[in-house]
C-alpha cells in the first residue's frame, strides 16, 4: 500500500522530495513508457509550473496538507474539462486547438493538490472497452504489452499501473473506470449518481449513467479522492453513513458467481469472487448466494438501455460538418440514434427507472452485491475493433467481457473493483461490489478489508517513489 498516491504525497509533505521532483519523475517515466500508448498528449511546461507553484507555497498553506499535495496527475481525454488541457474525446472530429474550461470536478482535483500535466488515451467517444482510437496512440497493458488495458479509461489505468502517475482521472458510463482498473490490477470506484459534480460547463449528456472519479493503486487513495470531490456537501441526496456505521451486526453480502450462459465468467475469476466471500464470512458477514437470474436479467436490460442512450447522445454528430471523419462504429451509433423516435427514447428512459427500482428491491434482501468484474483475463490488442458498423456485435463483445459492469451505471448505484489475487500468468483477479445509492463509504470499507489480505502486488513502482 505504500506504493500509492498517498505515500507520494506524504513523501512530498515530509520533504523527502519536492513536487518538482515528483513531476520530473513522472515526465521521465512517461518518456520511458512511450510505447505503452497511455499518454495521448502532454504539456510538460504546464505540469512543471503547477509543481513549482506548489513548492513555493508557505508551510502553513492548506494545499500543503491536501490529500494529494504536489502529486502529478493525468487527465482523461474525455469527460469534465481541465483548463489548459484540450480534450479531443479520442476523435479526429475535435482537434486539440482549444484550451478547455475548468469544471467543478477539475477544481476539486486541483484543491486536493494534484498537478495535471497531460491527457490519457481514450477510444473515440468512449465507445469501447479497449483504448485504441484511430487517431492513436494504442494504449497497452503494462502487465503484458500484447494485451489491452481496457477502456474507455484504458490510458489512465495503463499509466497508473506502469507508475507514470500514482492516480489518474477517469470516467465510467458502462464500466469505463472499473474495467480498466480490473485489467491493470487497480482500484476503481464508480461513484453513485449525483455523488460527484459534473458542472458547470460539462452537462449530463448521458442521462445520468456516467460518473467521474479516478483509477487508483489503493483503496485509501480511492477514499481520499472521493472525499475531496464531494467536499462541501456536494454528495447526492441519498448520502449516508456506511451501513457498518449505521447499524450494528454483520452485513448481508449477496454473492453472484454465475453470469449466465450468454456471458459466462471463467472458473479462475469465479473462484476469486468465492475466495473474497470466504474472507468476508470469516469477518462475521453473512453470505447470501443469489440466483444468477436475479442480477443477469437486470444486466441484460441495462445493456439495451446503454445502447439506446449512447446512440441518442451521438445522434447530433450526424449533422456535424466533419461527420465523415469519425470511426465506422461511431458513425453506426450516431446513425442509430438519429433514427430513434421520441417514443423509443422515452421507453428506454422509463426502463432505466425500472432497473433502478428493481435493484433497490434486491437491496431489501442484501446490503451489497459481490460479483465478478471481468469474465476473462485481459484481452489481446484488437479484440474490440471499431472499424466496422455492427453495433450489436460490438455491444455483445463488451458485455461478454464485463457482464455486470453496466448495471451499476443504469441503476445509478456506486460500484467498486479491486484485485483479489493473480492468475497463473500473473494477471489480476478482480472482484466487483455494488451497493445502494449513497453507500460509497460502505464499498470503501469492505474493499479495504479485502485489500489487507495483500493478494496483489503492483509490479511497477510509482515515479518518484523508486
Amino acid at each position: 500500500m505504500a506504493n500509492d498516491a498517498t505515500a507520494l504525497a506524504s513523501a512530498i509533505r515530509r520533504g523527502h522530495l519536492t513536487a518538482a521532483d515528483a513531476m520530473a519523475a513522472s515526465l521521465a517515466q512517461a518518456v520511458d513508457w512511450a510505447d505503452l500508448g497511455a499518454v495521448a498528449w502532454m504539456n510538460p511546461a504546464r505540469g512543471r509550473a503547477f509543481a513549482a507553484e506548489f513548492d513555493v507555497l508557505p508551510g502553513n498553506a492548506p494545499q500543503r496538507y491536501a490529500a494529494f499535495g504536489g502529486v502529478p496527475l493525468l487527465v482523461k481525454d474525455l469527460g469534465a474539462p481541465f483548463l489548459g488541457f484540450p480534450v479531443s474525446a479520442g476523435s479526429a472530429l475535435f482537434p486539440r486547438e482549444g484550451m478547455g474550461d475548468h469544471s467543478q470536478l477539475a477544481a476539486r482535483f486541483r484543491a486536493a493538490g494534484l498537478c495535471p500535466f497531460g491527457l490519457t488515451t481514450s477510444p473515440e467517444f468512449g465507445l469501447s472497452l479497449a483504448s485504441e482510437p484511430a487517431i492513436g496512440p494504442i494504449a497497452r497493458n503494462p502487465l503484458d504489452l500484447r494485451l489491452s488495458p481496457g477502456g474507455s479509461s484504458g490510458g489512465a489505468a495503463a499509466a497508473v499501473a506502469a507508475g507514470i502517475t500514482a492516480i489518474a482521472h477517469a470516467t465510467d458510463a458502462g464500466g469505463s473506470i472499473r474495467v480498466p482498473a480490473a485489467a491493470c490490477g487497480l482500484v476503481g470506484l464508480k461513484p453513485g449518481r449525483g455523488s460527484v459534480p459534473g458542472g458547470p460547463g460539462f452537462g449530463n449528456h448521458l442521462a445520468g449513467i456516467a460518473s467521474e472519479l479516478a483509477v487508483c493503486r489503493s483503496v485509501r487513495d480511492a477514499e481520499a479522492i472521493f472525499a475531496a470531490c464531494t467536499i462541501g456537501g456536494v454528495q447526492g441526496p441519498f448520502a449516508s453513513p456506511s451501513l457498518e456505521e449505521a447499524r450494528p451486526g454483520p452485513l448481508r453480502i449477496g454473492l453472484v458467481t454465475d453470469t449466465g450462459p450468454d456471458w459466462p465468467t471463467d472458473e479462475t475469476r469465479t473462484e476469486a469472487v468465492e475466495a473474497a466471500a470466504r474472507v468476508l464470512a470469516r469477518n462475521g458477514h453473512r453470505i447470501h448466494p443469489l440466483e444468477s437470474a436475479a442480477v443477469t436479467g437486470l444486466a441484460r436490460r441495462s445493456a439495451r438501455i446503454f445502447a439506446d442512450i449512447v446512440a441518442v447522445n451521438l445522434a447530433g454528430l450526424c449533422t456535424h460538418p466533419g461527420f465523415d471523419q469519425v470511426e465506422p462504429m461511431t458513425r453506426a451509433f450516431a446513425t442509430r440514434g438519429q433514427a430513434m423516435s421520441g417514443q423509443d427514447l422515452w421507453a428506454s428512459l422509463h426502463e432505466m427507472v425500472l432497473v433502478s427500482r428493481d435493484l433497490w428491491r434486491l437491496f431489501d434482501q442484501v446490503d451489497l452485491l459481490l460479483t465478478p468484474m471481468l469474465a476473462t483475463a485481459p484481452l489481446p490488442i484488437g479484440s474490440f475493433p471499431t472499424d466496422h458498423q455492427d453495433v450489436d456485435l460490438h455491444l455483445h463483445r463488451m458485455s461478454a467481457f464485463a457482464p455486470l459492469a453496466g448495471l451499476a451505471n443504469i441503476a445509478g448505484a456506486p460500484a467498486i473493483t479491486l484485485p483479489f489475487g493473480a492468475d497463473a500468468q500473473g494477471l489480476p483477479l478482480p472482484v466487483q461490489m455494488i451497493a445502494p445509492m449513497g453507500q460509497e463509504k460502505l464499498l470503501l470499507s469492505v474493499a479495504a478489508r479485502l485489500e489487507v489480505e495483500e493478494r496483489w502486488t503492483h509490479p511497477f513502482a510509482v515515479a518518484g517513489l523508486t
